[in-house]
């Protein structure tokens, strides 16, 4: 019996759970599963994961996806993938390798957010080789060439016990298909592979001392770089068909870093990549523009050529603390244990709590400026990732007073949801001082779904928000791949128009761009301030 290919299925690995979506060809949204993964957290601003508890808990979500919709296994026309640029450490067998010396193997991945290797990349950046101009000037420590030489100066005997060096989305398509490609997306953007000359440089890793990555031609890091939506190897083996409960040979597409999938998921609607920053608004923030020509943004990674929408360059900015920076801070207020009880007693994460609590309180969305007067946030806990590439930074509250309420508790939300806005705001003065200039941004993210968070996000900027028709935009954007690889779209471009569709959008309100501009300077002055003082 002949079955119609109806289809796809993305699959996106986030920092703290692992999701699955299964999407008609139209892009609606047919369902989806979770499953959380466990985090472990060390000293020295070490954060590991296992890559074996990644794998099934991707197995389970596209299981139990399936089940919900309803739709047979033989209808899927490809899988798409996508992860969090986490390192994944595996030796020559494919079995784990731990990589901390208190560790078990199991705990294998250095995730995105380690900052263990601060060190080795500030001594990367003082080479000022140029290589790092293409990722803004400066190597971040949650990139993968610090972390890998952290591994050889601290864990000499796994670095050289090691078989594979993935990051994570090109170990799930690796786990899928037996297939070594990786993605343009991932070693451009987090490896230093120079996609606009189709290789990496040699000198480049002699020259930070990892000379042995060059001498063995970078068999451990990739040697075939392949364009996401191209389908690996033969399809989905054996063991992981069976894992899945798929048919085996299903197409697996060449996967994407998570938030370059929240672009692919949005930026190709109405006028197009060219037009649109996609901004993903979750644990972390990242934002993605995509020019015509390299745009050399300081402070903001890439250019990098073909990383996200093939073609174009891509540059990208964001915050390692967003959403987290936001839990960081409530936790902070004498209110919070009672606000966090009221909230679980509502079925409601606390912060969309908190911001039904705003909306209730004004009339319109972009009057909740107003209740944070006097109280004024740099969300900085973890760094600075663009404009200023400085993971040093550290967070600014100022007005705090000796009020315990859950009014206070709102306005420090409020006055903490407009610094994450105002962050955003720098990227893109930062990127149109360069020539780049945007129209929309199109959010994404578990953190920006809601409206409040929208509007705040549009007055702070002085631009619109747009949002797309699909709920889950991350998802979606892997599904694109798995559509591409299956066939059902002859490239990524066409796949984007075919899958994405507006949604609506929320403009800055002009009564309150004034209060927003004072706001946005005093933001600037604290972090001014802050560079003064530090130690």
């Amino acid at each position: 019996m002949n079955h119609v290919k109806q289809t796809v299925i993305g699959v996106d690995v986030g920092s703290g759970s692992v999701r699955a979506g299964v999407f008609d060809l139209s892009g609606q949204l047919l369902s989806h599963a979770t499953h959380k993964i466990t985090t472990v957290r060390r000293s020295g601003q070490r954060v590991e994961q296992s890559s074996e508890q990644i794998w099934q808990a991707v197995c389970r979500c596209i299981a139990d996806a399936l089940d919900s919709a309803g739709v047979a296994p033989q209808s899927v026309a490809g899988i798409g993938f996508d992860a969090t640029c986490s390192l994944v450490v595996l030796d020559k067998d494919g079995a784990p390798l731990p990589v901390s010396a208190e560790g078990c193997a199991e705990h294998n991945v250095i995730v995105w957010m380690d900052h263990r290797a601060t060190a080795q990349a500030e001594r990367i950046n003082a080479t000022h080789h140029p290589v790092l101009n293409y990722v803004g000037g400066k190597i971040s420590p949650e990139m993968e060439t610090p972390k890998l030489l952290w591994l050889k100066e601290h864990r000499r005997e796994i670095f050289d016990r090691a078989g594979q060096f993935f990051d994570l989305a090109d170990f799930l398509t690796w786990r899928a298909t037996g297939d070594l490609a990786r993605s343009i997306c991932t070693v451009t953007c987090k490896w230093t592979w120079l996609a606009h000359e189709n290789r990496w440089d040699a000198d480049y890793f002699r020259t930070i001392g990892l000379s042995e990555l060059a001498d063995e031609n970078f068999a451990r890091i990739g040697q075939r770089i392949l364009a996401p939506g191209t389908p690996c190897a033969s399809g989905l083996t054996e063991q992981a068909a069976r894992e899945m409960g798929l048919p085996v040979g299903t197409p697996v597409a060449v996967g994407l870093i998570d938030a370059h999938a929240g672009g692919i998921g949005t930026v190709g609607v109405e006028e197009g990549a060219l037009s649109n920053l996609a901004y993903v608004f979750g644990t972390s923030s990242c934002t993605m523009t995509s020019t015509a020509e390299p745009a050399f943004v300081p402070g903001v990674w890439g250019p990098y050529y073909s990383a996200m929408v093939p073609g174009l360059w891509l540059s990208e900015g964001g915050q390692s603390a967003a959403g987290a920076a936001i839990d960081q801070l409530l936790a902070f207020h004498p209110a919070a244990e009672e606000a966090r009880l009221l909230a679980q007693a509502a079925g409601q994460p606390l912060p969309v709590w908190l911001a039904d609590r705003v909306m209730q309180r004004c009339a319109q969305p972009s009057e909740a400026v107003a209740l944070a007067s006097g109280l004024h946030v740099v969300p900085e806990f973890l760094g600075n990732r663009a404009p200023f590439a400085d993971p040093h930074a550290r967070a600014i509250i100022c007005g705090l007073g000796m009020e315990r309420d859950l009014d206070n508790l709102l306005a420090l939300y409020m006055a903490g949801l407009c610094g994450i806005g105002y962050g955003l705001r720098q990227i893109l003065d930062a990127q149109r001082a360069c020539g780049v200039n945007t129209r929309n941004i199109a959010i994404s993210g578990g953190a920006g779904q809601h409206p409040l968070v929208r509007q705040i996000l549009a007055d702070a900027c002085g631009m619109p928000i747009l949002t797309t028709q699909c709920s889950e935009p991350v998802l979606l954007g892997s599904a694109i791949l798995g559509a591409v690889a299956g066939n059902i779209a002859p490239s990524v471009t066409d796949a984007m128009k075919q899958f994405t569709h507006v949604d609506r959008y929320y403009s800055p309100d002009d009564a309150w761009q004034a209060l927003h501009q004072r706001r946005y300077d005093i933001y600037k002055q604290l972090q001014h301030t802050a560079k003064l003082i530090k130690e």
